[in-house]
Parts: C-alpha cells; structure tokens; sequence
C-alpha cells in the first residue's frame, strides 16, 4: 500500500513546494490572485489528504475528491482574508498596517500607538483600534489569532522579554472583553529578539516597538 502511494504522495508534495513560491503579492492588478493561490494550495493538501486516506485502489479517486473540496475551501479562505483585509484597513488608524500573506494576515500595530515608554497599560484613547480588530474577528470566526509584543533593545534582555509579553497579554485582554473568544487567542512576547529594523537608529527602534496580531484562517 506504501509503494502505491508514494508517487502520488511525492508529486503532490512537489507541487506543494513550487506553489509556495507563488506569491501573490506580486500581481497587484489582479484582486483574485490570493483566492486562486489560496485554491491552488488547498487543492493539493486536499489531494494529498485524499490519496493518503484512501484504500488501495481508490488512491486516483481519493486524490480527485480530496483535491476538489481542498481547492473549494483555499478558495473560500483566500477570499475571505482579502476581504479582511480591505475591511480592517478602512477600519484602522492609517499607522497601523494589515499585510495579507497569502496564507494569513499581519496587524502590525506601533508600540507608541498603544503604550507609553516601559509600560504595558494601554492607553484609553486607542483602544478603538483594538474593538475595530475584535469586531472583525468576530465578523470572520473562522481563525485562530496569536497576539505577539516586541520591543527594542534599550535595557536588559529579560526586562524586554518580560514587558512584551505584558503588552501582548494586555492586548489579548481588551480582545477578550470586546467578545472574540479565549480559545481562539494565544499572547506571548518576543522581546527584542525579532526586530524589522536596525536598532542603531531611533527610527529602527522605534519599528521594533509594536503588537502584532496574527490571523491565521482555519478551515
């Protein structure tokens, strides 16, 4: 039965790795490129979940279902995540970014938009932000969401780590209250161990400070 499968098994795989070099930022003009990405993959895990389920001798048929209800739900979920998106950056203040990367979606929001210097207490007046975010997260339940605090390197390695899991948690909390349900949300800091700018400079650091929001559709 291994024997059998394996060849299909490996040439789904195969496709697998060329598809995840499509990316689909890089057509623009083309509003469904996320969709048929999101098509194109769920299709040959579905294949491949077809052909490993199946039993010996139904291994084509299995890959030909399993590929036709992947292909349905990737489509579905890369539509939903460019819809997503759209909504939330019309929702959100204009220096929060909303990255849609193909499989998921990145809510990067700048430290100084939320907390004052070394403090994980968010500041009252931008809290709109964060009902914006929960209430599209409640409009599209289908995700898991982790929310992720990160700092600069100013002062020591462990008081970085310790303040951005504060900041994650506090931001996690106001999700919570707003209605996006505990099972769905996961918080942890990464202190200043995954910058997105150099630390040499005030800009750098000052990029390095944020919250993101991870939102990763679940089919």
């Amino acid at each position: 039965m291994f024997m059998m499968k394996s060849p299909l098994v490996l040439a789904a795989a195969g496709l697998l790795t060329l598809t995840a070099c499509v990316d689909p930022n890089a057509y623009p003009d083309d509003p469904n490129a996320r969709t048929k990405n999101g098509a194109i993959i769920g299709g040959i895990l579905g294949a491949a979940a077809g052909v490993a389920t199946s039993g010996d001798g139904d291994e084509l048929k299995g890959a030909i279902i399993g590929g036709a209800l992947g292909a349905g739900g990737g489509a579905l979920i890369g539509q939903d995540l460019d819809r997503q998106a759209a909504e939330l950056r019309v929702s959100l203040n204009s220096n929060i970014s909303v990255t849609n990367m193909g499989d998921y979606l990145v809510v990067n929001m700048p430290q100084d938009l939320l907390f004052a210097t070394d403090s994980a207490t968010l500041r009252g007046d931008l809290t709109r932000d964060l009902n914006a975010v929960a209430s599209s997260l409640l409009k599209y339940p289908r995700s898991r969401v982790e929310v992720i605090g990160h700092t600069d390197n100013t002062g020591a390695a462990a008081y970085n780590q310790d303040l951005s899991v504060r900041r994650a948690s506090a931001v996690a909390s106001v999700l919570r209250g707003a209605g996006v349900p505990a099972a769905r949300l996961a918080a942890y800091g990464r202190g200043e161990d995954q910058p997105v700018a150099s630390n040499l400079t005030a800009d750098g650091k000052a990029r390095n400070r944020r919250v993101e929001i991870i939102i990763r559709p679940t089919m």
